[in-house]
Order: C-alpha cells, then sequence, then structure tokens
C-alpha cells in the first residue's frame, strides 16, 4: 500500500499537547510512532503529553536523551519513549529491548533514522516542521503505510 500522508498545523505548545493527547487515546499495544524533527522541534514535548494522557497516576515525563528509554505502565500497556539520537547504529538498538517493545508495547521514538532498516514497517512517522518566524507553530506531517492508522486517525483527519 502506498503510504498515505496527513498534515496539522498548531500554532502553540498548548494545540501542540492537545494533538498529543487525541493521537495517544487512539493508540493500542503494538503501535509506533516514530518522530523526526530537528533539536528544539517539540519531538519530546509531544511524547510528555502523549503518555501523560495516557497514565492513570500523573508522573514526571522527562526527556529519555540520557537514559535512551523511558518505560511507564499505562492501564493497558507498556510506554516506551525512547531518544535515539546518542547512538551510533542499528545495532545498539538491539541492546535496549526496542525489537521486542514493538511487538507489545506502544513505542514512541525520537530520531528515528538510527532504527535504520529495522524500522517498523507499520509505524506512524511523524515529522515536525518548525518555523523561526512563528516560534510556536508547527506543522505535524503524518506519513503511514498500514491502514490501521487511517481508521484509528479518523476522527482526527475528520476535524
Amino acid at each position: 500500500m502506498p503510504a498515505t500522508r496527513f498534515d496539522i498545523t498548531t500554532q502553540s505548545p498548548e494545540e501542540t499537547a492537545a494533538l498529543a493527547e487525541k493521537i495517544g487515546q487512539a493508540l493500542r499495544g503494538g503501535d509506533t510512532i516514530l518522530l523526526s524533527g530537528p533539536i528544539g522541534a517539540g519531538k519530546s514535548h509531544f511524547c510528555r503529553h502523549l503518555i501523560q494522557s495516557r497514565l492513570s497516576t500523573p508522573e514526571d515525563v522527562p526527556s529519555p536523551t540520557f537514559t535512551l528509554v523511558q518505560i511507564y505502565e499505562a492501564a493497558d500497556t507498556e510506554i516506551w519513549h525512547s531518544d535515539l539520537y546518542r547512538l551510533a547504529n542499528a545495532m545498539d538498538v538491539e541492546e535496549l529491548g526496542l525489537f521486542d517493545a514493538f511487538e507489545t508495547a506502544i513505542c514512541l521514538v525520537e530520531w528515528p533514522d538510527r532504527l535504520g532498516d529495522d524500522t517498523p514497517e507499520n509505524a506512524l512517522t511523524l515529522s515536525i516542521e518548525t518555523f523561526d518566524s512563528e516560534l510556536e507553530k508547527r506543522t505535524f506531517s503524518l506519513t503511514w503505510a498500514d491502514p490501521k492508522w487511517l481508521d484509528r486517525l479518523k476522527e482526527l483527519i475528520n476535524e
């Protein structure tokens, strides 16, 4: 199936948080979101709000830049938040246990280019574009090949 793309623009951090929460509610165990964009684009901000929207008890959600992976227990599945920026190659990813998590957990992967050929084919790719002239504005390009995403994102797309 050819890739499908849908763009959403947010005007503020609050709108970005609301988008993350909406997408978060559509996710199930075994779903992966690959987040790309320049440093400071808002990848961790997006993930933080998505994760917090799925937790029954609020907790701090730090960026996993130094830990590489943070794991959270949601009511129905684990959520793995990973930041692969500091990894040299895809072989390092295997040591994190991320490939097994792709099968059962919700996985949020920042800097997915580090996965190389091991990028999950059924993932939702979320590319973030920022605008120098409008610092709060972000465009999120959602791209997918797996037909499940059309159904999961139907409500968001039809807004």
